[in-house]
């Protein structure tokens, strides 16, 4: 077995201990440890949207509250929709080849933006164009987790998943304690704008009519995809079996065969936009709704790639045996529980407590009305990035817990958790948003919602360490990959459903929503995984 950095493996058996001891732990540790960061950029570049748009509407962006909640749904629509061609990228083009290439294509999204960013004539479209191709860091999950499922063992799946998804999901917490810091100063040059409304950062409030540098929210992760690039090409392997990458032979035809694949999830990202978006904002008029356009979102991207010819197709064909198993169903609604929640929690809690908190909202002439300016709202940019910072920090725990308890176990216990954090968790809104004083509520909306993050984040370890216990090699990775392209919805449908919520002066019935969802989910586990004669049991 070779195990020169960069070279590809065969005869590669992490079951095997006594491969494992001689060489194997230190190339799967290499490969984990180059795969996280890369993972972390996807994420922080997929998901800047959420405090970009907040700082938009501080510097008077000539855009409405509704065209910037736009941006974020673009970008989670993307983000998931990429998913579902990403989950066979392994595959079809190894584990090296496909880190190395969509690690160097965020490079375009993250200069692109920067470069609007700093020119006051941008119009919504161009940053449209933008948040659709923020996606690409969204895809990139689904490709790394089915990268490092082969790198490992059965019996530490748990944690070594957890590990790359929770400290790849930092990138959310990074990139909303990073780009506020970024922003405060000159770091790439370029023309400062004024901020109309105050700010702020990690440390603490800035005030109305500070510079500020937006244009670096892009610029600054340049600074480390460069290097990433790097590393991953002459660090990371493809490993040459059969149940993983036979084919890949060839970077130049492996970076094809992705591009084309990820071509056909822009297109369909697209087109669902349309379907649903408004015309002032660059959709067909039509207002479909989400429930109705991402099931043809879905279907479309997988008869598309279905139709892809040659080699690739039989490939493909063999990876889609998936979709006949039951458990991919079960595990497809109960990860959506979790990373669903953790990922479009995040996307959307900054604008929420920029909505609810930083305004005042009370009677005038006999009308309730949300839109004064609350001088004592807490700055979103000072606490969004906790709960996702909780929620990442405690994943590979939630991985350590199921592997000893047993994954179902776990889930259910958080599952309850969760149910009864969203509870709370509206309550308060509901009092925020019909206050003159709505920050009297903040802290103990925020203190659930991070442990709703928290149980979001034990969730995602849990459910690794099922879905690796309950399929075989071949199949562990594309079902990684395919959970977490649906679930990656939530970036799209948690912001839309509190943008729609917020616009019905219901916030409230968004917790409602997902709480009842939480519900479902606890019978699904239950029935599949814990009853007494379940399917397989506490795997």
């Amino acid at each position: 077995m070779s195990d020169l950095k960069g070279h590809d493996l065969r005869g590669w058996n992490p079951d095997d201990d006594a491969q494992w001891a001689a060489r194997g732990k230190s190339i799967a540790t290499r490969n984990l440890w180059i795969s996280i960061p890369a993972l972390l950029c996807g994420f922080a570049v997929w998901l800047y949207w959420g405090i970009i748009t907040v700082q938009m509407m501080n510097l008077g962006f000539p855009f409405a509250q509704s065209e910037l909640f736009t941006l974020t749904a673009i970008a989670g629509l993307s983000g998931a929709t990429l998913r579902i061609p990403s989950s066979f990228f392994i595959r079809l083009a190894g584990g090296r080849y496909t880190i190395f290439f969509t690690t160097t294509l965020l490079i375009v999204p993250a200069a692109g933006t920067g470069f609007l960013l700093q020119d006051p004539n941008s119009t919504l479209w161009q940053f449209q164009i933008m948040a659709l191709l923020s996606g690409l860091g969204g895809g990139n999950f689904a490709s790394s987790m089915s990268n490092i499922s082969f790198f490992y063992p059965k019996k530490i799946q748990g944690y070594a998943l957890g590990m790359n998804a929770g400290l790849g999901n930092f990138g959310v917490t990074t990139m909303q304690i990073l780009v506020p810091l970024v922003m405060t100063f000159g770091l790439f040059g370029g023309e400062s704008r004024i901020l109309q409304n105050a700010s702020g950062t990690l440390i603490g409030k800035i005030p109305a009519g500070t510079e500020t540098y937006i244009q670096n929210a892009g610029y600054v992760w340049l600074l480390f995809l460069v290097p990433l690039a790097i590393a991953t090409w002459f660090g990371m392997n493809n490993i040459r079996d059969e149940h993983v990458s036979p084919d890949a032979n060839s970077a130049l035809s492996g970076f094809g065969k992705i591009l084309g694949m990820l071509f056909i999830g822009l297109a369909t990202s697209v087109f669902g936009l349309w379907l649903m978006l408004p015309t002032g904002v660059g959709g067909s008029g039509f207002m479909l709704s989400k429930w109705l356009v991402l099931p043809i979102v879905i279907i479309l991207t997988l008869a598309l790639l279905k139709l892809i010819p040659g080699k690739t197709q039989t490939n493909l064909k063999r990876q889609f045996k998936i979709f006949g198993n039951k458990h991919t169903w079960a595990m497809t609604v109960i990860y959506t529980m979790t990373f669903g929640s953790f990922i479009g929690f995040s996307a959307a809690l900054a604008l929420a407590i920029k909505v609810i908190f930083g305004f005042q909202h009370g009677m005038v002439d006999g009308v309730m009305t949300h839109d004064a300016l609350n001088p004592n709202g807490p700055s979103a940019l000072m606490y969004a990035w906790m709960g996702p910072f909780i929620g990442a920090l405690i994943r590979p725990i939630g991985g350590k817990l199921a592997d000893k308890m047993g994954g179902a176990m776990v889930t259910q216990i958080i599952s309850i958790v969760m149910v009864c954090s969203a509870l709370g968790v509206a309550y308060f809104m509901k009092q925020a948003y019909a206050s003159m004083t709505p920050e009297e509520y903040f802290f103990p909306f925020l203190i659930l919602f991070i442990i709703l993050f928290a149980a979001t984040g034990i969730g995602n370890g849990s459910t690794f360490r099922t879905i690796a216990m309950v399929f075989d090699k071949e199949q562990a990775g594309p079902v990684l990959g395919w959970t977490s392209a649906i679930a990656a919805y939530g970036a799209f449908i948690i912001p839309k459903v509190f943008g729609e919520q917020i616009k019905a002066t219901t916030p409230e019935y968004a917790l409602y929503g997902f709480a009842i969802f939480y519900g479902v989910c606890i019978l699904i586990n239950w029935w599949f995984y814990l009853r007494k004669n379940a399917y397989v049991k506490n795997p």
